[in-house]
């Protein structure tokens, strides 16, 4: 419309003046209902033909779309394992920060868990005193066992040096036996040292082992209890919660509720443009948008950045081949957009409609290019200029939503 009323000031209305003040013809007379067409029929067709010139180009190089919001990511509120609730720490719509506690499903089996593996670090507590008396006893026994082979050996000597003096008071048969007695003590001795060395292997190395798996089945069974504890992993709100005490949950079919993230989807927009934008939408463009959320405001924002793939166009493998005809919908160019300046679009909640404008801007070319020609020159200026019909029209359409909304529509 405000093209149509724009181009008519330089076409029509000059056609319609000059038939007026210099032909003379007047409304009502020459210029009658049936005979306009034929009178003005100038400035009609150059108006008509102006424009569609102009909303083709305020559209190419001003991409506007409707399909804008803020997308945000919920968190569904699922336990580890499954099992009936047995206390609940949260209401519905709730606000909760990081590692609050949600819910506590019944731990019964869990704990007794623990409690076993408790009982074996005990008990290997226990086994390791045992071994520390055995390594005691085996001490004393070497001790005992050196003692003796000690006395054995002195009386075998004694009675050897006798005989080697030729004293008839020793017999062969003695000194056989304590050669025999003296190999017996020394097989003691050396059964004692292997019984300590037994003893030392099993404090320095089988209780450490025994010992260590059973710290690991504790942390086992207290990362199982663990799991009957739901806490919240970001800050945010808790949605669409109803849990009551004896409720069954599962991490399979029976959620609990939803946690909606503080800070998700806030501060930055996606806009899905016409393909033909492709082309000309860049990282750095300025825009606009207006909200359902925030009437008769417009939010100046800049394009961050431009989504190098089309949605339309992905494909799942599967065992049927895609027929390309069958794709009808087009898809569109997906732009992330964020405010111009800091805090701009704080009062626009996550999942806001919208509307944007995106505004092409050449005045850098304008300024630094000497080598461009004076058509293409005015062309740019022309194509800058237009842009104030696109961002009067977006305040139009800001200004009408909340009438189309709540009249038009019924309020829905």
């Amino acid at each position: 419309m405000l093209e149509t009323i724009l181009c008519a000031l330089v076409t029509l209305l000059p056609d319609y003046l000059f038939r007026r003040y210099v032909q003379g013809k007047r409304i009502g007379h020459e210029l009658t209902l049936f005979s306009v067409w034929y009178e003005l029929r100038w400035g009609l067709t150059s108006c008509a033909m102006l424009t569609l010139m102009v909303i083709t180009t305020l559209f190419y190089f001003h991409p506007a779309t409707n399909a804008v919001t803020s997308y945000f990511r919920t968190v569904t509120i699922l336990p580890q394992v499954g099992g009936r609730v047995e206390e609940v720490y949260v209401e519905n719509n709730q606000p909760i920060e990081a590692g609050q506690p949600i819910l506590r499903l019944e731990s019964l089996s869990q704990q007794a868990g623990v409690e076993a593996a408790h009982a074996g670090i005990a008990q290997i507590e226990a086994s390791r005193k045992l071994a520390l008396t055995d390594l005691a006893m085996a001490d004393a026994g070497i001790a005992q066992a050196r003692a003796a082979l000690t006395q054995a050996q002195e009386d075998l000597a004694r009675n050897q040096t006798l005989k080697d003096q030729g004293s008839s008071a020793v017999r062969l048969t003695e000194i056989e036996r304590l050669d025999n007695l003296v190999s017996e003590r020394e097989a003691l001795l050396q059964a004692a040292e292997a019984g300590k060395a037994a003893a030392q292997q099993q404090i320095e190395v089988l209780i450490p082992a025994q010992m260590a798996s059973a710290q690991a089945q504790l942390e086992l069974a207290k990362a199982e209890l663990g799991k009957t504890l739901v806490v919240a992993g970001v800050d945010g709100r808790i949605e669409q919660f109803g849990l009551q005490v004896g409720d069954y949950v599962s991490p399979l079919l029976r959620p609990a509720g939803i946690l909606v993230p503080s800070h998700s989807g806030r501060g930055r927009f996606q806009a899905g443009f016409n393909q033909m934008a492709a082309q000309v939408i860049k990282p750095g463009m300025i825009g606009e948008i207006g909200c359902m959320t925030k009437p008769f405001t417009i939010v100046p924002m800049v394009v961050v950045a431009v989504q190098d793939v089309i949605p339309s166009g992905q494909i799942h493998p599967t065992d049927v081949l895609r027929d390309p005809a069958r794709n009808l919908m087009p898809g569109s160019v997906t732009v992330y957009m964020e405010p111009l300046y800091e805090g701009g679009a704080d009062l626009l909640p996550p999942g806001s409609a919208c509307l944007a404008n995106v505004y092409t801007n050449n005045h850098y070319r304008l300024a630094h290019d000497t080598d461009m020609g004076g058509f293409e020159r005015v062309f740019l200026h022309v194509v800058d200029t237009i842009g104030v019909v696109h961002a009067a029209g977006l305040r139009l359409r800001v200004l009408l939503m909340p009438v189309q909304s709540l009249v038009f529509s019924g309020g829905h």
